[in-house]
């Protein structure tokens, strides 16, 4: 049997890193767009006065190997010797069965790189290799002078969130589909469609909601992933290509191969059960009727498809903002709304699942921040509220806000009965309602009420929480003032 020479893998190197040779990272790459998250994420590379690695995790084709290419041409040009910097994709055939020590070692020895160098190590989908952390967490204790950064689409999120195996050795940065802001600098239209409310920098109105309206339809049904975006052939064949290249990859061989799930039907029968109800609440009785599947593998699942970002599971909390000891029934949102669209076509302005969408994505602008967790939704006998963010100290919501995709709340105060009769009870003095294409204020029973499109406070959403400022103050003011 013929084995993998050492010859051909130092070739492959070479061939993945051009910049060895040329001083930069290939064309397609340079005139790619960055990110809104890239200067954090910089940050995080550069980090030095801790002992730590990056690990850069989100869904697949939201732009993470883009990004480390930006890295990398960033770097380059702030002077760091091309040959000091190293990227291996762990998904290439030809590494399989190496160690990261042992990729390493070929790369001083290629270039006779001391201990103490100053090196930056970029190891792509690193979910490839079994046991990934504990070789991560050795080389980043062995070698306190280089910087490690590894990628990781779908087991980072599960094996980190116990934190054992690299524990106080890796930074987790989660990088999500494209907000609604993103989407619209990558297509150029935010000069045409939004301006900054002047009174207020945080804030921002809509020139024109009608033709923002319409972008926001487009964002629904394709916007989250860059590619989708800049290719004219994938954004008219978006469904095939979310379906095949995204979803389908994750439920048929990542998820599979990763957990040891043996009945791929069963896992894409939930997940679909579960798109199509994005937004809504369910519970594991329903889910199990629905799908055919046991309420204890359900939970499972779940718990797996969270890991590998496709959804995000939102808690109930009572009219008084009590939360559950034990769920029976919660929501699950799509981290990305273009996902439902995929699996049962796209959405137009007066698609019943609008409403739903709507509130995916607006509840999916909240992914970067690392206060989600403390969104809950509230629902009793006689109401409901979309959206509470509930302080984890003092267990009392900071604010709430009501999604419509409907101007007739406006008029009618009587589909606000709920979310206002919640407010008084918790103490909330003011909140935002959103509406199709109405911007207005007004006052209810003594609850003032900010009116505000959906499309214009998705993207006040996204600008604000992927501001700098605005993520070193934890962004608690996004309330409804």
């Amino acid at each position: 049997m013929l084995t993998i020479s050492q010859i051909e893998i130092i070739n492959r190197l070479h061939f993945d890193n051009p910049w060895w040779e040329t001083g930069c990272i290939e064309l397609r790459y340079q005139d790619y767009p960055r990110r809104f998250y890239f200067a954090s994420f910089f940050k995080l590379v550069k980090e030095s006065s801790i002992n730590r690695a990056a690990v850069l995790m989100g869904p697949r084709r939201v732009g993470k190997t883009v990004m480390v290419y930006h890295v990398v041409d960033k770097l380059l040009k702030e002077g760091v010797e091309a040959k000091q910097i190293l990227y291996v994709s762990l998904e290439t055939p030809l590494y399989t069965g190496l160690s990261l020590e042992k990729i390493v070692n070929l790369f001083q020895s290629e270039f006779n790189h001391k201990r103490h160098d100053g090196l930056f190590i970029i190891f792509d989908e690193i979910q490839y290799l079994a046991g990934w952390e504990v070789h991560l967490k050795s080389l980043v204790d062995s070698y306190p002078t280089y910087k490690f950064i590894a990628t990781g689409s779908a087991a980072a999120a599960l094996k980190l969130k116990s934190r054992e195996s690299g524990a106080g050795r890796f930074t987790d940065f989660l990088l999500p589909p494209l907000t609604f802001a993103e989407y619209l600098a990558f297509i150029g239209k935010v000069e045409d469609l939004i301006v900054q409310n002047e009174w207020q920098e945080d804030d921002w109105i809509a020139k024109n909601i009608h033709e923002l309206n319409k972008e926001f339809i487009n964002y629904l049904n394709f916007g989250g992933y860059p590619e989708a975006v800049f290719s004219n052939l994938v954004k008219h064949d978006s469904a095939r290509y979310i379906k095949s290249d995204i979803i389908d990859k994750v439920l048929l061989r990542d998820l599979p191969s990763l957990y040891g799930i043996s009945d791929v039907q069963e896992l894409n029968k939930l997940f679909t059960t579960i798109a199509y109800n994005t937004g809504n609440e369910i519970s594991l009785d329903s889910l199990s009727k629905s799908s055919g599947v046991s309420k204890n593998t359900i939970k499972k699942y779940i718990e797996y498809l969270e890991a590998a970002f496709l959804i995000k599971i939102v808690n109930r909390v009572d009219f008084s903002s009590k939360t559950f000891k034990r769920a029976t029934t919660f929501k699950v949102y799509l981290t990305n709304p273009s996902m439902r669209a995929a699996l049962f076509g796209p959405v137009d302005d007066d698609h019943l699942a609008m409403g739903a969408l709507t509130e995916t994505a607006i509840f999916s602008q909240w992914s970067h921040s690392d206060t989600i967790d403390n969104l809950h939704y509230a629902r009793w006998n006689t109401g409901e509220v979309d959206i509470v963010w509930l302080n984890f100290a003092t267990q009392k919501p900071a604010w709430c806000v009501e999604v419509k995709w409907s101007d007739q709340p406006c008029s009618d105060s009587r589909l606000l009965k709920g979310v206002i009769s919640y407010a008084k009870n918790n103490g909330i003095n003011r909140i935002r309602v959103t509406t199709k294409t109405i911007l207005k204020t007004g006052t209810f029973d003594d609850v003032e009420i900010k009116f505000q499109p959906s499309a214009t406070y998705a993207y006040i959403l996204g600008a604000n929480i992927l501001n700098e400022k605005a993520l070193e103050k934890r962004i608690t003011k996004l309330s409804a003032e």
